[in-house]
């Protein structure tokens, strides 16, 4: 089977990129072909054959300043022409579009159609949810506070202009509201057959919409559990990934002043990170990746996930317990579905100081059992490259 693979980056950034990045490691080693499209870019990892890619696009710089004109973030002719360009050359039997927002645009998925109808084989489309963009514009289910939101749920995407809910910006909140109601009425997400959601939450929020409900189905993320768990522990709070208002990490910063006899270790990157040195007992060790972070989440006694937005499928979560370290999650989104409270770790009221300082003693002044949260979640179960793979080839063939 041809599987091209769509995502608007091809280089390490985040969740969606490590999802397609071991996905396509994981066809290939089920003997399929894959293929991938998205922006080019220096820093690219994968591609396609023939090295045609949509332009690059950074939205840091301002969207007008990288863009002839905004409404190229609604609709792209030139990604569209290149997408046909390498569908044409690679014929795939299976489209799976991940994140595709803004840079690449859903005109692609119009491309994909065009493809499929003048090919003489079957093709599948699928589509990876990996946040809320389907029914928010700005795709995270929080407004410009960064507190939760649901107002757009309905799918009157005005409420995104009202409270300028995209980076407090009233042009970035416009165009992604166009961009929602363009989609809303346009045809490209009713040639999707299948939608895959990595959270029953998240298929919660995008079956509120007709139009989704009758293509969504739950598939957890996956994750290789062949992990080298410490022998040892060392004795800290761990929390790693995006650091942020929105993710938590200032309530955490907060519990953590409280407790001044735990030592508390934060890794990755976000604009929560300059506080961290206004506690004492917190420590900043940078961004890691690779055998470095795997052996800081092994050696943790705990890690901490305090996001206060609506999370889908965290990694953080996922990974923190196949190293055998017990995770203190808050109460948000998918969150819940991944741990499995008082064996594998605790769940805590998003945002609540005083509640996460009470699930973080009840676990850490308790050698016993914390020692036995850390043996259940060496014997957890998530799903592995085999399981997933066994299940997402059934939808392929459906």
């Amino acid at each position: 089977m041809k599987i091209l693979l769509v995502n608007k980056f091809l280089y390490p950034k985040g969740g969606s990129e490590t999802y397609v990045f071991r996905l396509g490691e994981t066809l290939q080693k089920m003997g399929h072909e894959v293929e991938y499209f998205g922006m080019e870019h220096k820093d690219n990892v994968i591609g396609n054959r023939i090295g045609v890619y949509s332009p690059n696009v950074d939205f840091s710089k301002g969207a007008t300043k990288n863009l002839s004109a905004p409404f190229k973030v609604i609709y792209s002719s030139v990604a569209k022409k290149r997408m046909k360009k390498v569908l044409d050359n690679f014929q795939p039997d299976v489209i799976h579009f991940n994140n595709i927002q803004f840079h690449l645009t859903p005109s692609i998925i119009l491309a994909a159609q065009s493809y499929r109808r003048k090919s003489k084989k079957k093709v599948k489309l699928v589509y990876t949810a990996h946040d809320y963009q389907l029914v928010c514009p700005s795709h995270g289910l929080f407004d410009s506070q960064m507190n939760v939101c649901e107002k757009c749920l309905g799918g009157n995407y005005w409420y995104c202009v009202k409270s300028v809910c995209v980076k407090k910006s009233k042009l970035k909140s416009l165009l992604a509201t166009a961009d929602a109601y363009r989609w809303k009425y346009g045809r490209a997400y009713s040639y999707i057959d299948t939608i895959v959601c990595p959270s029953r939450f998240l298929k919660s929020k995008l079956d509120s919409q007709k139009r989704f409900s009758d293509k969504t189905v739950v598939l957890h993320n996956f994750i290789e559990t062949k992990c080298v768990v410490a022998e040892k522990k060392e004795n800290y709070v761990l929390e790693f990934g995006h650091l942020s208002k929105e993710k938590g990490t200032v309530t955490l910063l907060r519990a953590a002043k409280n407790m001044p006899d735990i030592r508390f270790v934060f890794a990755g990157f976000g604009e929560a990170v300059e506080a961290i040195a206004d506690v004492p007992n917190a420590e900043y060790v940078g961004f890691k990746t690779g055998e470095e972070l795997s052996e800081l989440i092994s050696k943790a006694s705990c890690s901490v996930c305090p996001s206060e937005c609506y999370e889908n499928c965290p990694y953080s979560v996922i990974e923190s317990q196949i190293y055998g370290t017990p995770v203190i999650g808050s109460d948000m989104g998918g969150i819940p579905e991944l741990i499995r409270e008082g064996e594998t770790g605790l769940l805590f009221e998003a945002g609540n100081v005083s509640d996460l300082e009470d699930k973080l003693k009840s676990l850490l002044y308790f050698p016993e059992k914390l020692s036995a949260f850390t043996e259940n979640c060496r014997n957890t179960f998530f799903e592995t490259p085999e399981t997933y793979y066994e299940k997402l080839v059934r939808i392929y063939e459906d």
